[in-house]
């Protein structure tokens, strides 16, 4: 039975996997049962920091910011990205010891990323200052910063101006862990109650299996979002990020999370532990 009409608040990213997710929502390519999901898109800096004073009542976030709004939001078990054996990439014009990556200054995408989050699991007495992430290539590029730490489709194009990989984070993860890295994910807010939650999140789970299913279609959307991409690295950036893990993470995806979160705080990244609450 479907619930009277209701308006739900979805803030996603512009980035490519967040754009061909949403394409059926967008689209109206599924029948939402009632529910009037108004869409925005915004980066996800700016959707971390406003998840923490609960402006939507679904947005993507890093799994990073989760800790901070965990009393009003849940994560949901579909939507989300994970890096299996591949994820964020610290770059520069030549490669770093790890002795060496304490005594240089470093370009990240954000505080509350995941990215940095796992760049101080993986070494945590870094030199960092935070750069939008879409200029951060032409600034290492250009030596403002000795190394960059990349997220997004930077992570396919680096090499175009001859910078070097220094660590694969994702890699590195699967090596401690022989688990995914996760990335980013999608919160809803625990005061929609748990019958909306359930239906919500169940149409959210439809949107990405469609677009999948016609993936042609959802990649023509996600080209709308592109910030000038070709399509063949759009379409092979949303398949590192939207695949068996996005449509449901499962045990293995939220062990994951959880490990990634009890990490943190054993290394004193986190000043308390986290409870983790899928719907």
């Amino acid at each position: 039975m479907s619930v009277l009409t209701k308006e739900i608040t979805l803030a996603h990213s512009p980035d490519s996997d967040d754009a061909f997710m949403m394409y059926a929502i967008a689209k109206g390519k599924i029948d939402t049962k009632g529910i009037n999901f108004r869409l925005t898109a915004k980066d996800i800096q700016a959707l971390n920091n406003e998840a923490a004073t609960g402006v939507y009542d679904i947005s993507a976030v890093s799994f990073a910011a989760y800790p901070s709004i965990a009393k009003d939001y849940m994560l949901t078990t579909c939507g989300g990205s994970f890096g299996d054996n591949y994820g964020p990439i610290l770059i520069g014009k030549r490669e770093f010891s790890e002795d060496e990556l304490s005594k240089i200054r470093i370009a990240i995408p954000g505080k509350l990323t995941t990215a940095y989050l796992t760049l101080r699991l993986f070494h945590p007495d870094l030199n960092v200052v935070e750069h939008p992430f879409h200029e951060i290539i032409p600034a290492v590029a250009s030596g403002e910063f000795d190394a960059g730490l990349l997220i997004h489709e930077g992570q396919l194009t680096y090499k175009e101006l001859g910078l070097k990989k220094i660590v694969d984070l994702g890699q590195w993860w699967h090596k401690e862990t022989n688990l995914p890295l996760p990335l980013g994910g999608n919160v809803i807010r625990r005061a929609l109650g748990s019958d909306l939650i359930r239906q919500t999140v169940s149409l959210l789970k439809e949107s990405i299996s469609y677009s999948l299913a016609h993936r042609q279609e959802g990649l023509q959307y996600a080209m709308e979002f592109a910030r000038d991409m070709k399509a063949d690295m759009i379409d092979r950036y949303v398949s590192m990020y939207v695949n068996e893990l996005t449509v449901d993470c499962g045990s293995k995806g939220c062990d994951a999370v959880r490990l990634l979160f009890t990490e943190a705080y054993r290394k004193g990244i986190l000043s308390e532990p986290v409870q983790v609450d899928f719907a």
